[in-house]
């Protein structure tokens, strides 16, 4: 008789094939694993891999990485606001250094000069006719003195023998102080050769001269000239629009030369130096280009906190500022020395040591003294010799004289 089956029954059918399921696909994914961990599994030994020591020159390998830049890129702005009469380029137009670039509207200061030049006039005719006045006036009282001086002792010799009264010679003396006055006054305003009231006008008219020469400067300002030669880069200005001063509206990039300007940490920059030959690879461009390093900051950029180098390139044949520039550098940090792989230092409490392997592949601790280092050696001055091998992987597996099993992949060195 076929027993019926409940709900109950086939929900924990269900559970048991579940849970077989995952005990099947757990089995399958450790069958699948690699034999070979950090730990063999046969001889229950610490798999270390192995760096023999070998005295060498030792490198330091530089990476740069930067953009090209242009040998300029100047920005065109008016320096006043004026609205747009013409504008002769357009972007990619080669254009040279003279160049008329813009021009703005100049009928008002064209204006503004005819008005100062009128005004200029009318104050030189008053300098001329004040100077002439001042002269005449100078000459009458310089004449009327003489007169009156004369006069004066005339008549003080005849009250001297009692030719006249004493009263008709305070007449005359009054008569020759009010004319000395009057010439002293005329002299006392002469600073140098020349009268104050002279001086006031022909400062006038200068000061107007002055302002038409702003104005004709001015006038030359609203006809905007290319400052060197170069490819028009930028262009924002339309005939008919109002170019506000200041704002730029158009660019000149000169690609004449080329150079990449690239960001490096404090370690790097210290051992660049000016005049190294690199090659600059331009993957855009698909080519390397022969360069030198030109310049090297004499100090960290408060920004980035990095230094800049700055690399010339020889030949800026069809490339374009902007493009992304990658080169390396190899540096001698000292020749013929012994170093290790940084992976090999142990450092505890300031103590530097690495494990020796024996040719038996035991392994032994040895404190070392370090020197030189880079992104990926370390220099030993003290505690290796030429030929030693030592462990660069599973050191914390690893104790003063137990054995150690060296990996199938071989020795690094």
């Amino acid at each position: 008789m076929r027993k019926k089956w409940s709900k109950a029954d086939r929900k924990r059918v269900m559970l048991a094939g579940s849970i077989g399921c995952l005990v099947i696909l757990g089995l399958f994914y450790f069958l699948q694993q690699p034999r070979t961990s950090q730990v063999n599994k046969n001889k229950g030994l610490p798999l270390v891999q192995t760096y023999t020591v070998a005295r060498a020159d030792m490198m330091r390998h530089i990476s740069l990485f930067g953009q090209t830049v242009a040998n300029a890129k100047v920005a065109i702005a008016p320096k006043y606001t004026g609205k747009i009469t013409a504008v002769n380029v357009q972007l990619g137009d080669h254009v040279k250094a003279g160049d008329v670039l813009l021009v703005q509207d100049t009928l008002d200061v064209e204006l503004a000069i005819r008005q100062n030049n009128a005004a200029l006039n009318q104050a030189q005719a008053d300098a001329v006719e004040t100077e002439s006045s001042y002269n005449a006036s100078f000459l009458q009282a310089e004449t009327d003195y003489r007169l009156k001086k004369d006069k004066y002792e005339r008549n003080q010799y005849l009250l001297s023998v009692g030719a006249i009264s004493q009263d008709a010679f305070d007449t005359v003396e009054q008569e020759y102080a009010a004319s000395k006055s009057a010439l002293e006054s005329l002299q006392n305003q002469v600073t140098g050769d020349t009268a104050a009231t002279v001086a006031s006008k022909q400062a006038a008219a200068a000061k107007t001269a002055y302002g038409t020469q702003a104005l004709e400067k001015q006038l030359s300002d609203l006809t905007l000239r290319a400052p060197r030669n170069g490819v028009i880069g930028y262009r924002a200005a339309e005939v008919g629009a109002i170019a506000p001063a200041g704002t730029k509206v158009l660019e000149i990039v000169d690609n004449t030369h080329l150079y990449v300007d690239c960001q490096l940490a404090e370690a790097d920059a210290a051992v660049l130096k000016t005049g190294m030959d690199v090659s600059v690879a331009i993957d855009a461009a698909g080519k390397s280009v022969p360069g030198k390093i030109i310049y090297v900051s004499p100090a960290m950029e408060d920004a980035s906190k990095a230094y800049t180098v700055r690399l010339e390139l020889e030949d800026a044949t069809a490339l374009r500022a902007g493009m992304f520039a990658r080169t390396s550098i190899d540096i001698l940090q000292r020749p013929q020395t012994l170093f290790v792989p940084k992976e090999a230092i142990i450092n505890k409490n300031g103590r530097n040591s690495v494990f020796v392997i024996a040719a038996d592949d035991t392994a032994v601790e040895r404190e070392v003294r370090i020197g030189l280092s880079n992104d990926e050696l370390v220099e030993i001055l003290e505690g290796l010799e030429d030929g030693d091998t030592v462990a660069v992987s599973n050191q914390d597996k690893i104790k003063d004289g137990s054995a150690i099993d060296r990996d199938a992949a071989g020795d690094r060195s």
